[in-house]
């Protein structure tokens, strides 16, 4: 069963609001006509901001901005003009972004590759990490149009994703980035090594496979068609090169909870999720799932980009359940990282 999606509308001024926060409220009203476009070329226009034009400070959008906006959607152009009115400024663990895949071809950065039907045999012992990602993979990643390679850097490692800008699932989001400095800074503090970690909607994998190379013990969870892109990213980066692998699990919030992780059987030392707060309709859900996963002594570590008043509704209602304390902000992506301790009465 598949969460509904946010309305275009409201998709499509979260991915333009995270590319030039604050200025979405001056190019709302210029292009009303022009957000009948097409869901995926305001994702592609996005996209391409994101990775050309990160502004350090909260200023009005530069006309360059505006104009390469308009200009994108009723000429449905790439990035052939970016490069010259935005400089590129590379947010915290990005090294760059690689060429695009061929039609959506899956290119694995490390040895071995998988196979483009996804099937393969059960992982072994985690401890034991000898088979190659060919035999790892169980699921399918969704067949989109396309897909870029894109590269981060933490702990020392070089990390390479593979995103797509069709999903919201399939793309790395500033509060994932935020949340994987903050592990990288505060590993000892946290006590990650060996530690039992489980990500709510953990998209394309970059937190879940940060939190491995640190040394935990991780299991990550989303939707199931996001599912074999999120292994497809972990086995890639993490077989080999990790002390545990990674396990991918299906977790929809809200439903089946005791029946797919009982709590006799499952307790994790640390939940971890990233913008999973925005505009859709399953945010009690959320929460009751964050209530649930929560047992004494399990700390909730979530980072989130803060973008619209439900955000912050949101946030009134987790400090109602959780003891909450402010661990971190960034102030150039308005993401926030906030501890959670669930109130036992």
């Amino acid at each position: 069963m598949r969460r509904e999606q946010p309305c275009v509308w409201f998709k499509s001024c979260l991915l333009i609001h995270d590319v030039i926060n604050p200025s979405i409220h001056t190019i709302a009203p210029m292009a009303d006509a022009l957000l009948d476009q097409s869901f995926f070329i305001k994702i592609q226009f996005q996209k391409l901001l994101e990775i050309h034009f990160r502004p350090q400070r909260r200023r009005a959008c530069p006309p360059a901005t505006l104009a390469l906006f308009l200009h994108f959607l009723v000429h449905r152009t790439a990035a052939a003009g970016m490069d010259v009115c935005l400089s590129s400024e590379q947010q915290p663990g990005r090294l760059r972004e690689a060429p695009c895949t061929p039609d959506g071809c899956l290119e694995p950065a490390v040895e071995g590759s998988l196979q483009e039907d996804g099937t393969g045999g059960h992982p072994g012992d985690s401890n034991e990490i000898e088979p190659s990602p060919h035999s790892l993979q169980k699921f399918v990643p969704t067949d989109y149009a396309s897909y870029t390679q894109e590269q981060y850097l933490f702990a020392g490692t070089k990390i390479v994703i593979q995103e797509s800008i069709e999903s919201y699932g399939a793309a790395v989001w500033p509060g994932a980035v935020a949340l994987c400095q903050y592990l990288e800074e505060h590993t000892e503090e946290l006590n990650l090594q060996d530690a039992k970690i489980l990500e709510i909607g953990a998209g394309p994998g970059l937190v879940s496979i940060v939190a491995s190379i640190l040394g935990a013990q991780v299991t990550a969870t989303d939707l199931p068609d996001v599912l074999g892109n999120l292994q497809y990213n972990l086995l890639k980066n993490t077989v080999k090169r990790t002390a545990h692998l990674p396990e991918v699990r299906e977790l929809v919030w809200g439903e089946s909870l005791e029946q797919h992780f009982p709590k006799s059987a499952f307790y994790y030392d640390y939940i971890l999720a990233s913008d999973v707060v925005y505009h859709h309709y399953f945010l009690d859900k959320l929460l009751t799932t964050m209530v649930y996963l929560c047992q004494p002594g399990t700390v909730l570590l979530w980072a989130n980009k803060f973008r619209f008043s439900t955000d912050y509704e949101f946030l009134d209602k987790f400090k109602q359940v959780f003891d909450t304390t402010l661990l971190a902000e960034f102030p150039e992506s308005s993401v926030k990282v906030f501890k959670g301790i669930l109130k036992w009465d």
